[in-house]
This record gives C-alpha cells, sequence and structure tokens, in this order.
C-alpha cells in the first residue's frame, strides 16, 4: 500500500509539472473581446443614463463590479469548456494553475475596493486605477502559461491605472471613460493576441 500511495503520489506529482510547464489554451479569443464590448456597454450607459457620478459613486461602482463579475463567468465558463476540449486529462491541473496566477491579484483588488469603501470613502475615486493596475499585474503573473506577448497587455493597464491615477489626483471625479476605455483596449489587444498564439484555426473569430 505505501509503494501504490508513493506511486499514486508521483503521478500526480508528474501531471502538476506538466501542466505548469503547458501553454494554457483555454482563454478563448472571441470571449476576451466580448468582455471588452461589455466594458464598452456599461461605460456608454453610465456616460448616457447616470448623471452626476460623483454624487453616485456606489452606484458607478456597483454597474462596474456587476460587469466584471459577468466578464469572469464568461471567460470562466469558456475556459472550462476549452480546457476539457484541449487539454483532456489535465483539464482540471491547468484551471487551477490558471486561476493560481491570477487569483493574487483579484483577491487584492477585491480587498483593496473593501477597505477603501469602509475606512476611506473619500479616496474611492482611487479604485478605477488601482483595479487596472491589478488586472497588469495579474497578466504578468499568468504570463507563464499564457503567450509572453501578455505582458504587454499586462503593461498596457499597469499604465493606464497609474495614468488615472494620476489624471484625477486633484479632481477626484469618476469618469466612466477612465475605466471603459482601458479596458476596452486591452481585452481586444488581449482577444489578439491569443488568437495569434492559437492561430487562424483555432475558430475563435
Amino acid at each position: 500500500m505505501r509503494d501504490l500511495d508513493r506511486a499514486l503520489a508521483d503521478i500526480v506529482a508528474i501531471r502538476s509539472q506538466i501542466a505548469r510547464d503547458t501553454a494554457f489554451r483555454g482563454l478563448g479569443s472571441a470571449t476576451v473581446a466580448a468582455t471588452g464590448g461589455i466594458a464598452l456597454a456599461a461605460a456608454v450607459g453610465q456616460a448616457v443614463l447616470i448623471g452626476d457620478l460623483d454624487k453616485r459613486p456606489g452606484l458607478f461602482f456597483g454597474i462596474w463590479i456587476a460587469t466584471a463579475l459577468i466578464a469572469f463567468a464568461l471567460i470562466g465558463v469558456e475556459a472550462m469548456r476549452r480546457t476539457r476540449r484541449l487539454h483532456s486529462g489535465l483539464a482540471d491541473a491547468m484551471v487551477w494553475n490558471a486561476i493560481e496566477g491570477f487569483l493574487p491579484a483579484a483577491g487584492a483588488g477585491a480587498c483593496l475596493g473593501l477597505v477603501i469603501a469602509r475606512f476611506a470613502p473619500e479616496e474611492i475615486w482611487m479604485l478605477p486605477g488601482l483595479w487596472q493596475a491589478m488586472v497588469g499585474l495579474g497578466l504578468f503573473a499568468s504570463s507563464r502559461i499564457l503567450p509572453r506577448a501578455v505582458q504587454g497587455v499586462g503593461a498596457w493597464y499597469l499604465l493606464t491605472g497609474l495614468t488615472g491615477l494620476a489624471a484625477a489626483a486633484e479632481s477626484h471625479a469618476l469618469s466612466p471613460w477612465m475605466m471603459g476605455l482601458p479596458f476596452v483596449v486591452g481585452q481586444a489587444a488581449l482577444a489578439l493576441v491569443i488568437h495569434r498564439a492559437a492561430g487562424a484555426s483555432d475558430g475563435d473569430l
């Protein structure tokens, strides 16, 4: 039994190592691009339908949180479907590796939102820039299993996050375009990177 347990443990370790060294192909370029479209719709809706956003910060961030959850759900469902088709027996390990890479940044972004909203609501204007920077760091961390060009998209999000913080530092104004436009461009660029890495025969676009 000890030999059997040791052999099973070795198999699990080997499978985990293979999963860590294998490029993750669970992201579909069409779905990633669609999340950019969702961000654009959220920005346009806020700009057209909502009045002074500075007077309604809860609604502003509620819409963006809902947008993020929808985007994560779309990408997650697609990732599970594609991973089981493309990575077969390594599917679970591949999905977990992908989550493991992006989870620290996503968790930090969520915690920042909660802490600022609870203890420093007057600084809530910082969240758009901080969230974009967290997305950039998450993409940098995930580049070990995604195409290396993803680092360029991560740099874009980091740059737009820092630029947004600098631009809003004086006025503390909330703008739907400070959230929408960076994500439209960033997700379109990420979709292009994924599509090129997979090749036109992938069938996503």
